[in-house]
């Protein structure tokens, strides 16, 4: 569910609601100031990004949400009509297991 510039999804093994918030070239997701979880696609050329990182805090791994963040980049592309080039690990085995996605690569 997306509201104010803020997606909403729920953290996988509690139900708690998460707000990841796209700004430019990131999608965070911040709990007091503190970053917690993260994508950067930083402009590469023209309409082009570079996924380049993707972080999660200890506290949350395992619960899905390295998977969220990259969905919401893939869906945030397309809705920007940008293409991408993913130069993070995790990214690039995220696309190879969600072809569905595979239309917001270069």
């Amino acid at each position: 569910m997306q509201a104010n510039g803020l997606w909403y999804t729920l953290l996988e093994s509690e139900g708690i609601p998460m707000a990841f918030e796209t700004q430019e070239n990131r999608i965070v997701y911040q709990q007091e100031n503190k970053v917690l979880a993260q994508v950067t696609f930083p402009i590469w050329k023209d309409n082009i990004v570079n996924i380049d990182h993707t972080f999660v805090d200890e506290s949350l791994r395992g619960q899905g949400v390295a998977g969220q963040l990259m969905q919401r980049t893939a869906e945030e592309l397309r809705r920007t009509n940008r293409k991408a080039v993913a130069t993070c690990s995790y990214a690039k085995r995220w696309f190879e297991q969600h072809k569905e996605y595979a239309d917001v690569l270069k």
